[in-house]
This record gives structure tokens, C-alpha cells and sequence, in this order.
């Protein structure tokens, strides 16, 4: 098989994800599609079936054993069965990172592809935070979401969940290949850059994204080793001064709804809502996503072991009569990740999907630790972010965030020849 092809092929493939991600859901399936299946028949055209000797794709391919028999158990086998079926292109996926990170020499070009799309998102969501549309006259004020930024994806609040998805790579690539010894310009840049993202992050008005990823961004500095102490601290007290002088700002210029709209997710109207005993207690019982809890732990109340099975929390909630008055609220899934397993997967899934992930994390702690390769630190610290309690998220295997964690995850084993499964095996 010509490898220049195929180098070229995959160069193609790889560099389209953020992109059709953007230009919506199908056009990202049929991408990581394309690369699955190549990647399957690359597989059994060099014969390369010892990888599945491997610990982590064992592991891997038990999870997926498991999503089959959820399938089978769910209240509606075919919405259960069209999600978990085929999970199985995110282990090809896993598969084919590592392999073209480890065999291929065009990844830093892939990541730098990247970097102008996400910088371009960032620009597009300054862009309409100011001029009320982006650049492609997308946005406005949504009649549920209010006056949200949502650039290139039109009616879905999720750019801030997209930009934050791609940041960490993006950042620990920007160390990784443009940072070398003591240039204090280039890590100015850098800093600055930092700071230009995490900003419009907040911008999106996604307060949940927000929170995960100033979390994600103070693991990151504490784990890169381009900074001292000291620098690490005067760098995380710079960035908390510019951060509430963001939030502050933000929630006091352009009067009007987006005014509005900022004080009440940022700024001292939100804050009112626990200025007293009554305020808290009306905000406990009206609170959208605390009341999502307390439908999907009900969910989980009535099946506890199994759950009602993968994309199912939307037909047991959403029942026109509820026996016994369980109080549900009809969505289509309970917004928050611990929430959303007990509820679809019950205890034997969630306590399965828990130890697979955090033994797959932190089984390389200790080589991310040591060898600080800053990629792969920035992999881990968004991965580790995304299973922050009690804040709210997307649904976990929708097709929009799986993508995206899947890639997370695949590009931390991958970018560490000490922890890529085709150079570790």
C-alpha cells in the first residue's frame, strides 16, 4: 500500500474533524466514518492483529461488549441499539490516532490545521458577542437560549463546549512546537493567547463549559514545566484578575437583554439568588438542571441495577402518566454525567464506565508527570475537567461530545511514545 497515499489520505481525514463538526452532525459522522472504516481495512491488509493484544484496546473492547448488552436491556432497543452499535468507530478511531501519530510524521500539520479553526472560532465568538451576529450572520437572540453566542453553529449553544474541546490540544501543541527554552516572547504569546480563549469561552454564556475549563486551564499550568513556581502563581493571579475583570465588564456594557442576560448567569443577579432563605429555596425548586437531577436519580430509583439503557433516559421521562407521582421532567437526558449513567446504565454501569475511565487516566499519571509532554497534559487535564460533580453537560455518548472526548483521549495515549499502544505494545 503506497504510503504517501495514505499519509496524504488520512492528512485529509484528520485535519476535517473540527470542521465537520461544525457543519453538523452528519457530515462528522460520515468523517469519522471514513476513517474508521479505512483504518479497518488497513488493518486487515498489513495483517496488523497482535494490537488487539493490547491492554487498553482489551479494555476498550469490553466497554463496547458492554454497550451491546445495554442494547439489549433498554426500554427501546432501537434508540439504544443506533448509539451503542456504533460506538465502535471511536475504538477504530483510538486505533488510527496512536497508529498515524506513531508511524506518520504529518500530525504537528494536522494540530497546526487545527489551531487556525479554533482560532477563527474564537475570533467569530468576540465577533458576535459585539455585533449582536457572527461573521456569517448567525446568532441573535434566540427565543429558548436568549441572547447565547452561538457562531458557526446557528442555534446550538455549544461553541463554548467546542472551543474548549480543541483548546487544551491546541495549547499543549503550541508548547510542544513553539516553545522551546527561555523565549519570553513566544511565551507571552502563548500566555496571551491563553488568556484570548478562556475569555471567549466565558463570552458564550456557557457558565457550566466555563467553569470546567478554568479548572482544566489551572491543572494545565500547574503540570507544564515551562514555568517556575513563582511564575506559575503571578501567571494564575494574572489570569484570575483579567478573568473577573472579563466577568465584571461583560456584565455591565451594552445595555439591554445581553446585559441582562450576562448579569444573570455572571454577575450579581445570579449571586441574588442566595441572598436569602426564600430566594435559595425558590431557586433549589425551580432550577432547571437541579430538577433534571432529581428526575434522572428517579429514573435511577426505578431501575437501579441496568438502568433503562443508552438514549432511554428521554422515554421513561417523558411518559404521559407517571405511577406513584415520581416526579420526571421530559428531556432527553438528565445534563449531568454521574446523573445521566445511573440513570441509563444504573449501578453496574456506571461503577463499569467509572473504573474503565479513571484506570485508563491515571494508569499513565505517572509518565504524563515525568515526561510533561504538553499535548498529552492538555488531553488529560480537559478529560479529567468533563467528570467535575454536579455541574451540568451534554449528553455523554451524543454524537457532538463523544467525538470530541474520543479525540481527547486518543491524542493523550498517542502523542507519548512511552504510552502509544503501537510503539508501547
Amino acid at each position: 500500500m503506497n504510503s504517501k497515499f495514505l499519509n496524504s489520505y488520512f492528512f485529509v481525514l484528520f485535519s476535517l474533524i473540527p470542521i465537520s463538526i461544525i457543519v453538523g452532525p452528519t457530515i462528522s459522522l460520515i468523517n469519522i466514518l471514513l476513517i474508521a472504516l479505512s483504518f479497518i481495512i488497513f488493518i486487515f491488509y498489513t495483517k496488523k492483529f497482535d494490537i488487539f493484544n493490547h491492554t487498553v484496546v482489551r479494555i476498550l473492547i469490553i466497554f463496547y461488549i458492554y454497550l451491546i448488552f445495554n442494547s439489549f436491556i433498554a426500554l427501546d432497543f432501537s434508540l439504544s441499539a443506533s448509539r451503542n452499535f456504533g460506538f465502535l468507530r471511536f475504538i477504530v478511531l483510538f486505533l488510527g490516532i496512536n497508529y498515524f501519530f506513531c508511524y506518520f510524521s504529518k500530525f504537528d500539520k494536522i494540530l497546526f490545521f487545527w489551531f487556525i479553526i479554533i482560532s477563527i472560532a474564537v475570533f467569530d465568538t468576540y465577533f458576535e458577542y459585539y455585533y449582536g451576529t457572527n461573521i456569517l450572520g448567525f446568532g441573535g437572540v434566540h427565543e429558548i437560549y436568549g441572547p447565547r453566542v452561538v457562531s458557526f453553529f446557528k442555534d446550538e449553544p455549544v461553541m463554548g463546549a467546542y472551543i474548549f474541546g480543541f483548546f487544551f490540544i491546541i495549547l499543549g501543541y503550541l508548547f510542544q512546537f513553539y516553545y522551546h527554552g527561555t523565549n519570553k516572547t513566544r511565551k507571552f504569546l502563548i500566555l496571551f493567547f491563553s488568556f484570548l480563549v478562556m475569555i471567549s469561552i466565558i463570552l458564550t454564556g456557557e457558565r457550566s463549559n466555563s467553569l470546567k475549563a478554568i479548572f482544566a486551564f489551572t491543572l494545565f499550568y500547574a503540570f507544564n514545566k515551562n514555568f517556575s513556581i513563582k511564575q506559575k502563581i503571578l501567571s494564575f493571579l494574572v489570569f484570575l484578575f483579567v478573568l473577573l475583570s472579563s466577568v465584571i465588564y461583560v456584565t455591565n456594557i451594552n445595555p439591554g437583554e445581553k446585559h441582562t442576560y450576562f448579569q444573570n448567569r455572571y454577575g450579581s443577579q445570579f449571586l441574588l439568588n442566595f441572598s436569602s432563605e426564600e430566594k435559595r429555596e425558590k431557586f433549589f425548586k425551580e432550577n432547571i438542571y437541579i430538577n433534571l437531577y432529581r428526575s434522572g436519580i428517579n429514573v435511577f430509583k426505578n431501575y437501579p441495577l441496568f438502568g433503562v439503557g443508552n438514549k432511554n433516559y428521554r422515554v421513561e421521562s417523558c411518559k404521559l402518566e407517571v405511577e406513584n407521582d415520581v416526579y420526571y421532567l421530559c428531556q432527553t437526558h438528565p445534563h449531568n454525567i454521574y446523573v445521566e449513567f445511573l440513570a441509563e446504565h444504573g449501578l453496574f454501569g456506571t461503577i463499569l464506565f467509572l473504573s474503565i475511565f479513571f484506570f485508563l487516566f491515571f494508569k499513565i499519571l505517572k509518565i504524563i508527570i515525568i515526561s510533561r509532554d504538553s499535548i498529552q497534559i492538555g488531553c488529560f487535564v480537559y478529560l479529567i475537567a468533563n467528570f467535575a460533580p454536579l455541574l451540568p453537560g451534554g449528553a455523554f455518548f451524543a454524537d457532538f461530545n463523544s467525538t470530541i472526548f474520543w479525540i481527547n483521549f486518543s491524542l493523550m495515549y498517542a502523542c507519548n511514545k512511552k504510552t502509544n499502544i503501537f510503539q508501547s505494545s
